[in-house]
């Protein structure tokens, strides 16, 4: 349900912490562009600024050079090295012909986009007995002359020279290793303010998650926007009178997305922790605001204007923190939607689409929070019935009763890190899927973890099809087409201006499909499992596609991945950007 309300704020100090650089400025660069809000919020077709591109969350670029037709003579361009301390996710900025690359275990470098050769290079190594010392870092932000990083593996957020890679400051937010809480994504800028989301682990920070604001000049903290309602305050009651230090997690652990009209922040949040009720001391059937919410915040002040709450006192991990994608659309909800808000139908709204590991996707009005249509993407059995309101009622089967129950649920991560994208040329938002669902055991809590055990099984409904993209038409719920195969398809997909949508899979495959019916129209085979996102841009003319292959450990998602009867392989290691065009003509 949506909701207004205004929480507090706090602050933290600034602290610097020890770093390295490196430095090698090539020559030849043209003078620095500065990025202005003005820029972020028009970029040139050429870069690629944000991490989805532009506020909106679309990961679309409108460049058209590669279409249909030619697409199968794409080439490579370049590929490069990257740091292999760590899983890629990363998703890189382009900027006047300038690459900026946040590398996995605390590296950012600057390369030539048309070559892939050395700018700079800043090395920030991990302080002594961190918590993650080898952590995945999702995404940088730009910023006037500068770039803006999470540090992953200590908590700090910094800004560096975009022209040289020198530190400019540096703001320690919060101790890793104290709070058990990292960045596993970057920053997004709003209005000069540098806002930025984490994980926060159960047995960690007291009284939950948080996201922040901190000024781009200075790294001064602004406000700080808690995940978890705190005792006394709206929702506070919804924790079913748990003192604040013994409530965890609800991370926000994905980059937001903004609407600089209506000026507000759209930003996604995880499950409470540990898993099972039973583990945290709360009844089942709790609601447990924020968690698995999207949160509309004020920029300047960090106020919750509304929420809308996904799915209630979850058990099962799945969350709501991703991608945040904003759309305008004439609402005109199809025969095939089962939930849906009929009193809206016609009219034109200012929409925000949203999706979460439990596989089922959401469109609210973005200026108030109501409910217009939500629709499962796979096969599942966590969410029962969504009325006309928009009021969630999870499966009450999927409850621990007491220690050592076992549930299977589904999706295990059907939606999860893995980017979508949304093109205007169709109106449909397409999704990479996994197609797999969750047996997970409960176990008591040793005051760390998540409490339970848990395994990733073939869905019951395809067993043989784990990898999965699948195009919606936003305005109606409609499926238009799907795209199925064995292979966990779990690299971040762009969308392109030619009609094209690439991404890739664990299997190598790195591929173009057609925007509009889902056909496959060319596809190339890289070095390891493909788990960075995709990006267009353009250089002197010339349209790039660039991608990050190498990925790293998924855990039990392996145990499908590997699995002997469905033939494949998902390699991992050899952290590489690669970059493709068009052949040049001779």
């Amino acid at each position: 349900m949506r909701r207004r309300l205004f929480p507090g704020r706090a602050s933290v100090s600034m602290i610097p912490v020890a770093l390295i650089v490196f430095v090698n400025t090539a020559t030849g660069q043209t003078p620095f562009e500065p990025v202005t809000d003005a820029v972020l919020a028009r970029p040139a077709d050429a870069d690629w600024l944000q991490w989805r591109r532009t506020y909106d969350g679309w990961a679309y670029s409108p460049l058209d050079q590669i279409t249909r037709d030619n697409v199968g003579t794409l080439t490579l361009a370049w590929s490069r090295a990257l740091n292999d301390e760590g899983g890629v996710q990363l998703i890189p900025l382009v900027h006047a012909g300038v690459m900026y690359i946040p590398h996995p275990g605390g590296v950012v470098e600057a390369v030539d986009a048309t070559t892939g050769d050395l700018i700079w290079q800043y090395r920030r190594p991990p302080p002594e007995g961190v918590l993650r010392p080898a952590s995945t870092t999702r995404n940088i932000a730009i910023y006037d002359d500068k770039i803006l990083y999470a540090a992953p593996a200590d908590g700090a957020v910094v800004a560096l020279d975009a022209r040289t890679g020198s530190v400019v400051w540096e703001t320690e937010v919060h101790d890793n290793q104290r709070d058990r809480a990292f960045h596993s994504s970057g920053p997004i800028v709003v209005k000069g303010k540098v806002l930025t989301g984490r994980s926060c682990q159960p047995g960690g920070i007291r009284g939950g998650c948080f996201i922040a604001a901190h000024d781009a000049d200075t790294g001064a903290e602004l406000w700080r926007a808690h995940t978890i309602a705190r005792p006394g305050e709206p929702g506070g009651d919804t924790w079913g009178g748990l003192p604040l230090e013994d409530r965890y997690h609800v991370s926000a652990w994905m980059p937001g997305t903004y609407d600089p009209e209506l000026d507000l922040v759209y930003w996604g949040t995880g499950v409470p922790g540990p898993y099972a009720a039973i583990s945290r001391g709360v009844e089942p059937g709790a609601e447990l605001l924020y968690s698995n919410s999207t949160l509309a915040l004020d920029p300047d002040t960090g106020e919750i204007v509304w929420y809308y709450q996904h799915l209630p006192g979850d058990e099962t991990d799945a969350d709501y923190a991703h991608e945040r994608i904003l759309v305008d659309i004439t609402y005109e909800p199809s025969p095939e939607l089962e939930w849906f808000n009929s009193d809206a139908a016609g009219e034109r709204r200012r929409a925000v689409w949203a999706a979460g590991k439990a596989g089922t996707q959401f469109v609210l009005d973005r200026e108030t929070g109501e409910f217009l249509w939500a629709r499962p993407m796979l096969h599942q059995n966590i969410i029962t019935s969504i009325d006309e309101s928009g009021r969630v009622t999870r499966n009450a089967a999927n409850t621990h009763r007491e220690f050592g129950d076992v549930l299977v649920v589904g999706p295990r991560a059907g939606k999860d890190w893995w980017y979508g994208a949304f093109s205007p040329l169709t109106g449909a938002v397409y999704q990479p899927l996994l197609n797999a669902w969750l047996e997970q055991v409960s176990t008591e809590w040793s005051g760390t973890g998540q409490a339970s055990i848990r395994r990733t099984i073939p869905s019951p409904d395809q067993t043989e099809l784990a990898g999965m993209v699948k195009g919606f038409d936003v305005a109606t719920g409609e499926l238009l087409w799907e795209y199925k195969q064995n292979a966990p398809w779990l690299g971040g997909l762009v969308a392109t201006g030619g009609g094209l949508l690439f991404g890739g899979d664990l299997n190598r495959r790195f591929r173009a499909l057609d925007q509009e019916t889902g056909e496959l129209l060319w596809e190339t085979i890289l070095n390891s499992r493909i788990t960075g996102g995709a990006i267009s841009y353009a250089v002197d003319g010339r349209q790039y596609i660039a991608v990050a292959a190498g990925g790293g450990t998924f855990g039990s998602y392996e145990t499908l991945t590997l699995s002997p009867e469905l033939g494949l392989e998902a390699p991992s290691g050899s952290n590489t950007m690669f970059v493709f065009a068009l052949p040049e003509a001779r």
